[in-house]
C-alpha cells in the first residue's frame, strides 16, 4: 500500500512538474506585409510591391522540455498583402497614375522551437503555414482632379482575386521574445515567403513576406 500510495504521489507530481511548462494565452501585433512578383516577362516584370501597413490578433501555446528548450504553436489571423503606387504619364493637361492594394486574409499557423537564453529571453525559428481565404485587389486610377475606382462585373470598388491565388502560404522565420515575470511577453519576427502564391497560369512568381512586432500574455507556467 505504501508503495501505491509513493508511486501516486510522484505521479502526481510528476504531472504538476509537466503543468508547469505548458504555458498559453493571446496575442495581437502590427504586421508590414509585402509581395515579391516577377512576372517572367522582362526586367520590368520583377518587383517589389511597397508595405501594407496591418495588423494580426490570435493565440499561442508554449512548452518547455527543459529550461533551456521548447515549442510553440499559434493560431492567427491577419489580413496581409501589399500595395503599389505606378506614376501615370502626362495625358495632355491632366497627369494620370494608378494605385493598386492587394489584401490577403490570411490564417497563419506558425510553428517553431524555442531556445531560451535566459528564462525571460528567447530565440526562434519556424515556418508559418498561411492558409489565404480570402484575396481582394483594389485598384484606383486617378489624376488631380478625378479618381476613378476599377470595378468587377458587379460594380464593386474591390475586385476577387481568389483563383488567381493558391490558397497556401509557407513562410520560414526567425524572432526574438521577451517575457515579464508576470507573463506580459513582447515579440519580434520576421518571415520569408517561399511559395509560388500565382495561379493564373502565366508562369509568374508571386511571394508574400512580411515582418511581425506584437504583444502578448501568457497563463500558466510557475
Amino acid at each position: 500500500m505504501k508503495k501505491i500510495l509513493f508511486l501516486a504521489a510522484a505521479a502526481v507530481m510528476g504531472i504538476s512538474v509537466n503543468a508547469q511548462e505548458f504555458r498559453f494565452g493571446p496575442k495581437v501585433g502590427f504586421a508590414m506585409s509585402t509581395l515579391k512578383i516577377d512576372e517572367k516577362q522582362d526586367d520590368l516584370g520583377k518587383r517589389n510591391m511597397d508595405p501594407k501597413y496591418t495588423f494580426y490578433v490570435g493565440g499561442m501555446a508554449e512548452y518547455k522540455i527543459n529550461d533551456n528548450f521548447g515549442f510553440q504553436a499559434e493560431v492567427l489571423y491577419s489580413p496581409l498583402g501589399a500595395k503599389e503606387k505606378i506614376d501615370g504619364v502626362d495625358a495632355g493637361v491632366i497627369y494620370v497614375g494608378e494605385q493598386t492594394k492587394v489584401t490577403l486574409g490570411t490564417l497563419l499557423v506558425p510553428l517553431s522551437a524555442k531556445y531560451f537564453i535566459t528564462e525571460g529571453f528567447s530565440v526562434a525559428a519556424g515556418a508559418n503555414f498561411g492558409i489565404i481565404l480570402t484575396a481582394k485587389q483594389k485598384t484606383v486610377i486617378g489624376s488631380d482632379f478625378i479618381s476613378v475606382d476599377v470595378e468587377d462585373e458587379n460594380g464593386s470598388g474591390e475586385i476577387d482575386i481568389k483563383k488567381d491565388i493558391k490558397k497556401l502560404n509557407i513562410a520560414p522565420f526567425v524572432g526574438v521574445e521577451y517575457m515579464l515575470e508576470n507573463g506580459l511577453f513582447f515579440d519580434a519576427r520576421y518571415s520569408l515567403g517561399v511559395s509560388n502564391l500565382s495561379n493564373d497560369g502565366s508562369g509568374g512568381k508571386v511571394t508574400n513576406s512580411f515582418a511581425q512586432i506584437g504583444v502578448g500574455f501568457k497563463f500558466g507556467g510557475n
